[in-house]
């Protein structure tokens, strides 16, 4: 491998490793330990800690308590609000174990950047997966959650055996994350209106009292003071 295919494939790894944490942390983790576990790649030594049997349990074990958050509407919000403070993090700490040894200073630079990526990709699941849950029926949520599953396996393979590929369809989210944040924010605003009560409709007018007095029209009411 060239010099310059190694620093592809150290970029693709970091992004990628920060992307997938935005979007699902266990499936990323769980999907580079196996992979590693079956020796079908080669992980920076700061990385290896994903392919320990103990944390590839625990991972899995997240994994399936996320697979069922994840697909009921309305649990699948508040397990997003609560994984902003896991996601982001940990999607800063597995980049900056990606770029292997490298200074202190690189590390650095590689834990934001792929902490910003958890952060995008993390802003774009949860907030479209708040205004997907206005829909009353659960295909769409289960839809859009299973495709967020395969993505982050499917995304992981390409970092690691096609990293331009991966590069270049990275490239194409920010892009798509760019135009679909701003909707996904007006839509998520109408969420907080409908939950506060202010964007109810007003309730119709209370029906006179039976045999009280009917109200005149506003005309007569006028034409009584001339």
């Amino acid at each position: 491998m060239t010099g310059l295919e190694q620093l592809t494939a150290t970029i693709a790894l970091t992004l990628g490793v920060g992307w997938a944490s935005g979007i699902n942390l266990y499936a990323a983790i769980l999907g580079l330990g196996v992979m590693s576990q079956l020796g079908h790649v080669s992980l920076p030594p700061s990385l290896e800690i994903v392919a320990d049997p103990l944390v590839l349990t625990a991972a899995a074990f997240m994994y399936m308590v996320e697979f069922v958050a994840d697909k009921t509407p309305g649990v699948d919000t508040g397990w997003d609000a609560l994984h902003t403070f896991i996601r982001l993090p940990a999607g800063a700490v597995l980049a900056a174990a990606a770029v292997g040894e490298v200074s202190p200073a690189a590390q650095i630079a590689a834990g934001l950047v792929g902490g910003s990526m958890a952060a995008g990709s993390h802003a774009v699941k949860s907030g479209g997966r708040a205004v997907i849950n206005l829909s009353p029926e659960p295909v769409s949520n289960w839809t859009a959650s299973v495709t967020e599953d395969v993505a982050v396996f499917g995304g992981l393979w390409l970092a690691l055996y096609h990293p331009v590929i991966f590069l270049v369809l990275l490239a194409g989210f920010a892009a798509l994350a760019i135009w679909l944040l701003p909707r996904i924010w007006r839509g998520l605003r109408r969420v907080l209106r409908a939950i506060s009560g202010r964007g109810a409709p007003e309730p119709p007018p209370e029906p006179p009292t039976p045999g009280g007095p009917s109200p005149l029209p506003p005309q007569l009411g006028r034409g009584e003071g001339s």
